[in-house]
């Protein structure tokens, strides 16, 4: 996209620009952001930046990133380029510089046109110092040939990991600010506050060409914020009385979905809070609405989706509330990092139950990634439940999922009141047993069935009514066992695969415990609470929804193909029929409700390949246009009977055979006699073929 040759310098170039007449970062430092001295870390990172290297910085959030690249811009002639993910962010980091006399823009579909053309006017005159731009406008070709025109010394990357294709937060545009780089020539920072070693490894490809930059990983602990999770029970009550002891504080809630924001922010607003809601699907002015109103100000709650992220630099959020389970550890860590970035104390509960664990597994199994990627997105998802279900501190559980090491912090719900623990090694074991026997097939719900002793037709149809694991789960109930189950993933001892549709399979984790070579502990106040809360109304049961995810993950591609609405394709009944009768040939196939012949013809093969994992063998046009019909049968009969006649019935004769339409042909019109026959067929082929077919005709 870019045309690389415009400022065209040499590494050594590059460092001589960077260096030329500083002006001393002290002195900056203390004048324009008033402060006396760096905080931990940043003084080496911005030392790298000013010293012309391509810069890779890993800090927690409130750890003073945009510092790190502000700094070096009014250290140096010419402009800093600020590439960020949201215009309120932009709008932002420009309001504070400003104030604090620095020349800085942001060029944004939120300008008006004379705001853009001061920012053009800086330009031209050389004063302006930052220049920020969301990425999506790189691919803009006006874009480039703007940047052409002037003097950019730098390029800063903030929320670097919206690189990741398949991170929380990804934004396709950012893979287009490699070939920036390249086209400009220039030194690139990129910044961001979560990036476990599979992100960092894509954004070194993705923004630096795969050449390791000069990294520092600037640690991930927040001491300031006291970490909590909490079993969901009435869960708006629960979010209210978090809210009602933290009255006047600004604070977060964030929700899985836009209803649930709109109505738990009716919630508090009716308890006497300051609240508002926000989500995606709310009008452009009326989400900048809210985001002025948290800006400005005191003790407003946002009750969102996690659309109201990346953006949030209030420096005094007070609190974060999770109304369900994040997505992922990362989006969590991201998510919490919103509180407290002032250095003062700031509180966060997060809600977990079954219900949440089922919407995150749909959601990563309907995501069209490959699966091995979803895979690891199921193996995050239980890092998260790994964290929920933690037995120690949980800041030494998320630090460690970081690579980091450290001291019970003293400042989590774990450490204010440790769990109860026990002895789970028996009930893993017969467990992971039920899982071995009927040969990772099936998911927890299954599982739990052949445990505690619960003889289904599905059960009884595959005769696991008779493993010596049915029934040796009695000791808990249903709801306790899937406790452990979750505790299970939480240890990374199972996975869900993507390829059998959330059927459980065992990490090399748990072989050990399998063969009775190691024990675990799991926590025994989660197994003794769990209790059978409100039915959650589902389509289809626990067993069949990963199927149903996969089945709706077919049609989304499909659909998107097509450009048009996924019911076109096929409407939720019928796929809820197809995950429940699990059909295994297009004659299976079109027994299902709203599977018509054009529907069958243009996507029978596909779901079937889906819920049979295999390809669907050609099927003549023929053949298929019988699929589901009486007449079916008897095409495969007359197939079969033509196939052992092919050389006649000595098999030394020269080969003849009939033509799929003229098989189709004999099983619809049903010839009784030779003659007829003989027209259908021609007399060569009535001769070879015509006995043996009147002879299967007779019998119907």
């Amino acid at each position: 996209m870019f045309q690389s040759g415009f400022c065209e310098k040499t590494p050594q170039d590059k460092q001589a620009i960077t260096l030329a007449d500083m002006t001393p970062i002290t002195d900056i430092l203390r004048d324009v952001f008033g402060f006396d001295g760096f905080r931990a870390g940043q003084g080496e990172i911005v030392d790298a930046v000013l010293a012309g290297s391509d810069v890779l910085a890993i800090m927690p959030t409130g750890g003073g990133k945009s510092l790190c690249y502000q700094l070096p811009a009014l250290a140096r002639d010419g402009v800093t380029l600020v590439i960020s993910p949201l215009i309120a962010l932009m709008r932002d980091q420009v309001r504070g510089l400003q104030s604090q006399g620095v020349v800085a823009g942001a060029l944004t579909s939120a300008n008006t046109p004379e705001q853009t053309q001061s920012v053009m006017d800086a330009l031209e005159a050389g004063t302006l110092k930052l220049l920020y731009l969301a990425p999506e406008r790189l691919g803009m070709a006006s874009t480039m040939n703007m940047l052409r025109r002037y003097p950019i010394r730098q390029i800063a990357v903030d929320e670097a990991h919206c690189v990741s294709q398949w991170g929380h937060d990804f934004r396709p545009d950012y893979l287009r600010i490699g070939d920036l780089r390249r086209a400009l020539n220039v030194p690139l920072a990129a910044f961001t506050a979560t990036a476990d070693a599979e992100t960092r490894a894509e954004i070194v490809e993705r923004l630096f060409g795969g050449v390791d930059p000069v990294t520092f990983l600037r640690g991930f602990d927040r001491p300031n914020i006291h970490l909590a999770f909490v079993a969901k029970d009435t869960p708006r009550r629960q979010i209210l009385d978090f809210a009602a002891a933290r009255q006047g504080q600004s604070g977060i809630v964030y929700c899985a979905t836009r209803n649930k924001t709109e109505h738990l922010a009716a919630g508090l607003r009716e308890a006497g809070h300051n609240a508002c809601h926000y989500h995606g699907g709310m009008d452009p002015p009326d989400r900048a609405v809210v985001e002025e109103r948290f800006a400005k100000e005191d003790g407003l709650i946002v009750v969102a989706t996690v659309a109201f992220g990346m953006g949030v630099d209030k420096p005094d959020i007070r609190w974060v509330a999770h109304a369900d389970l994040p997505k992922s550890i990362e989006a969590y860590y991201q998510e919490i990092g919103r509180a407290g970035r002032d250095g003062g104390p700031a509180d966060t509960m997060t809600l977990y139950g079954p219900e949440d664990i089922r919407l995150r597994r749909g959601q990563i199994d309907e995501s069209l990634a490959p699966n091995d990627r979803r895979d690891a997105d199921h193996g995050r998802l239980n890092a998260l439940l790994g964290l929920a279900e933690a037995l120690v501190c949980r800041r030494q559980t998320l630090l460690g999922y970081f690579g980091e090491t450290s001291a019970p912090c003293g400042k989590c719900d774990l450490c204010d009141r440790p769990p109860e623990t026990f002895d789970g090694t028996q009930s893993v074991r017969k467990a992971l047993s039920a899982i071995l026997r009927t040969q990772e097939r099936f998911g927890a719900a299954y599982l739990i069935d052949i445990l505690i002793g619960n003889a289904t037709d599905k059960i009884r149809a595959n005769g696991h009514q008779d493993l010596p694991t049915f029934g040796v789960g009695q000791d808990l109930k249903r709801v306790q066992w899937q406790a452990v189950f979750r505790q299970m993933m939480g240890h990374d001892l199972i996975r869900p695969d993507a390829e059998r549709h959330g059927a459980l399979r065992m990490t090399d984790r748990a072989l050990p415990l399998l063969r009775d070579q190691d024990t675990i502990t799991l926590r025994l106040d989660t197994v003794k609470q769990a209790r059978s809360g409100p039915v959650v109304k589902t389509l289809v049961s626990d067993e069949d929804a990963p199927l149903l995810s996969a089945l709706k993950a077919k049609r989304r591609a499909l659909a998107e193909a097509a450009d048009v609405p996924a019911y076109i394709v096929f409407n939720d009944r019928t796929l809820v029929e197809m995950a429940q009768k699990r059909p295994q040939t297009l004659d299976d196939m079109a027994g299902i409700s709203g599977v018509g012949a054009k529907k069958l013809q243009t996507y029978g093969a596909e779901f079937l390949g889906v819920i049979t994992g295999a390809a669907t063998a050609p099927v003549h046009p023929a053949r298929r246009k019988m699929a589901g019909k009486p007449s079916a049968n008897l095409y495969d009969h007359l197939l079969e009977v033509q196939a052992q006649l092919t050389r006649g019935q000595d098999g030394t004769e020269k080969p003849i055979s009939c033509s799929a339409a003229q098989l189709a042909k004999v099983a619809q019109m049903k010839p009784r006699d030779m003659g007829a026959m003989a027209r259908v067929l021609g007399d060569k082929r009535a001769e070879r073929f015509g006995p043996a077919f009147l002879e299967i005709l007779a019998e119907i």
